[in-house]
């Protein structure tokens, strides 16, 4: 028996371009990464940002959509504003990032956005917290989201910005299900719970996700650990499934990992599939991006073989075409 055509996804948020020390310029943004995994995997999807007009910063963004299958109807045009750009400095401690205020994708049109979520009517919508900075973006997504009874899932990603913890919290009382990893999770422990360093077990731990979760209203925590794994949480807080991390043989780099391991999560819900499925073909395609460089490669092969693993319909990444499924 055939699987089942995927039911739709909207994803809103970021669409930018991230500047390497070594001059290396890259498509990113969560939200497109997040949307480019869902084109490539097959499932119906459709990107509402907005980018500069004619700069070089759109034209990465529009060959990185392309690459993927990923349709350009939701990629709105900027006049004004150019692309937004990312610069990334490499240190001991990790990666800093730098995000250029005012850019294109903090002005996403409100009208266009709704437009398009009533035409496309899906199943999920998947929303970026750190484009709720801009009034105008933050507008466009409660627009999509008044448009649609679909699910509500947000990937926080608790970039340095002005008012972080409002935004935060804005983007909890919004989401439906919500993916962190297990630092920003303690974060948000620390902002909301405990003013302070959270438990880090035992009953204080348990009694602080309670507290958490009902807050906000979340009907599922998805929190991922790193090479620890993942966990989730249901709607009181309590923790009911955990998975282990598959081995990666060897580690290039770790981006996009995340945004990975949240569209399989999300593919899977329009998909009908079983969390627990969801939930391990998750794992299973992040720790598989950890041995590749960068968060969606070009490489169709690639892309052919983990939508071959996880069992998902569609077009192959060589066959994509810009439409709408």
């Amino acid at each position: 028996m055939n699987a089942p055509t995927p039911r739709p996804v909207l994803v809103i948020g970021e669409a930018l371009v991230d500047e390497f020390p070594d001059g290396t310029r890259v498509a990113g943004g969560a939200p497109f990464n997040q949307a480019r995994w869902l084109a490539a995997l097959g499932v119906p999807v459709a990107l509402v940002s907005r980018i500069g007009q004619g700069d070089f910063g759109a034209a990465c963004v529009l060959t990185a959509a392309r690459r993927c299958g990923l349709a350009e109807a939701g990629l709105q045009r900027d006049p004004q504003r150019a692309t937004g750009r990312v610069v990334v400095a490499l240190g001991e401690a990790g990666p800093s990032y730098t995000i250029e205020a005012d850019s294109a994708w903090d002005h996403i049109d409100a009208v266009e956005a709704r437009a398009l979520a009533q035409q496309l009517e899906p199943a999920v919508v998947m929303f970026g917290s750190l484009a709720m900075r801009a009034p105008a973006s933050r507008e466009a997504i409660d627009a999509v989201l008044g448009a649609s009874a679909a699910l509500r899932f947000v990937d926080l990603n608790l970039r340095d910005t002005p008012d972080l913890q409002a935004l935060a919290a804005q983007a909890l009382k919004l989401a439906d299900w919500v993916k962190v990893n297990d630092e920003e999770l303690d974060r948000l422990l620390a902002w909301f719970v405990c003013d302070g360093p959270p438990p880090t077990e035992g009953a204080a731990r348990r009694e602080a996700l309670a507290e958490l979760a009902v807050r906000f209203g979340v009907q599922r925590w998805i929190v991922t650990c790193g090479a620890r794994g993942w966990f989730t949480l249901d709607s009181e807080g309590r923790r009911d499934a955990a998975g282990a991390a598959p081995a990666v043989p060897q580690l290039v780099d770790t981006v996009g990992a995340g945004d990975a391991f949240s569209a399989v999560v999300v593919a899977g819900y329009a998909s009908m599939w079983p969390l627990a499925r969801s939930l391990d073909s998750a794992a299973q395609l992040a720790a598989a991006v950890c041995g590749v460089r960068g968060a969606v490669p070009d490489d169709s092969a690639f892309i052919d073989l983990w939508r071959g693993r996880l069992g998902l319909t569609g077009p192959s990444m060589r066959a994509a075409s810009g439409h709408i499924g």
